[in-house]
């Protein structure tokens, strides 16, 4: 039997989620908070002794100009994968929430490997429509992660295990002068700016800088900015949150005139540091892509994370319940169709307006010496 969390239970609901070894930031209240843009609802369980066993937060979305929504569980459900009770119970909370804000479709991308043929096999005896995890980006969440086990782990230990590469980039960004801070909102206009050359450079859509400010507002002491200056300028940033037994590196920036003092070595370096500082179990790299060969483009971020020596890491993939599939064939259609077009129009303006400025910047570019 499945209930709705309220406000009497909803401290019960979030000392579950962050105590569970399958707990997820993006199944936390604060994050649903972060979302102003969707409505947040989460769905409980619990044992013959009254205690929540299972729990899941549920993102609801209505899409404009029909009357329907679309629901999304981000790293749920948290629960023990291969209860199948659990499972059945939290998936009936599901239709029942489905109903309610008529819903023609939910997704899960639960936080379980690839290899857990038991908890693929409950998912899919209940309903579900398991789709293939992509090789690079195109899921909601990334398919493919860097996990680096710190449990028990000194400073020494973790140094060590690096690859050699890696440790003399990070002691070389030290000798250049790199210093790396922990920054507050004030630092937001600059993490924002390196953002958007990121962004342009490797072709993906930015936030805005009032998310970020969402986040830190949000999250409070559990979501970190670090800033990475050369020269008392800064160069490059990282967003990482804290949350159970786990920190994440959430999002990262670093400007194209200063790479070469490896200021990004130094900032993972910090964010791993706060891992072992908070008794974590694992710190998590996020998404690398699926495809290994040498001429993928984002080859060379799989191997800037290797080399802090974490386990790659592949989930099953994402799970859909679609209950009107006529909604769900002709909105997805357009709604990928909308998500190319919006993508190409962006970048390509970024793109040209970056080519722009180029001659003029090209002439006064301060380059760190060697």
């Amino acid at each position: 039997m499945f209930e709705i969390i309220n406000e009497k239970t909803l401290s019960e609901f979030e000392d579950f989620i962050s105590s569970s070894p399958k707990g997820h930031f993006l199944q936390s209240y604060s994050w649903g908070k972060v979302k102003s843009a969707w409505k947040w609802k989460a769905i409980a369980v619990r044992d013959e002794n009254g205690k929540i066993n299972g729990a899941l937060s549920v993102l609801i979305r209505r899409i404009p100009m029909v009357p329907y929504t679309l629901m999304y569980c981000g790293r749920g459900p948290v629960c023990d994968p291969h209860d199948k009770g659990t499972l059945k119970a939290l998936t009936e909370g599901l239709r029942a929430l489905a109903k309610e804000h008529k819903a023609y479709a939910v997704k899960l991308d639960p936080d379980i490997k690839s290899d857990d043929g038991e908890f693929i096999s409950i998912m899919e005896g209940l309903g579900y429509k398991r789709h293939f995890g992509s090789k690079n980006f195109e899921g909601v969440q990334p398919n493919y992660v860097f996990r680096l086990d710190v449990k028990g782990k000194t400073e020494d230990e973790l140094l060590m295990a690096f690859h050699s590469k890696t440790r003399y980039n990070l002691r070389l960004s030290v000798r250049k002068g790199v210093e790396v801070r922990l920054c507050g909102k004030e630092m937001l206009g600059a993490f924002s700016e390196i953002m958007e050359e990121t962004g342009t450079r490797d072709g993906f859509i930015v936030r805005p800088r009032e998310y970020f400010e969402s986040i830190l507002d949000n999250l409070g002491e559990n979501a970190r900015l670090y800033m990475a200056f050369w020269q008392d300028k800064p160069i490059a940033g990282t967003l990482a949150i804290h949350y159970g037994n786990k920190v994440w590196y959430l999002y990262g920036a670093s400007s194209n005139q200063y790479r070469n003092v490896m200021p990004n070595y130094q900032l993972q370096w910090e964010m791993i540091k706060w891992a072992l500082e908070t008794g974590c179990d694992i710190y998590d790299f996020r998404g690398v892509s699926g495809d290994l060969t040498p001429d993928n483009p984002l080859y060379g971020l799989y191997l800037f994370k290797k080399g802090f020596s974490g386990e790659l890491t592949e989930f099953c993939g994402e799970f859909e319940m679609v209950y009107k599939p006529a909604v769900d064939f002709l909105l997805n259609k357009g709604l990928a169709s909308a998500r190319n077009i919006r993508r190409k129009i962006v970048i390509g303006k970024k793109r040209r307006a970056l080519k722009e400025k180029a001659p003029a910047n090209s002439a006064a570019e301060e380059k760190p010496k060697a």
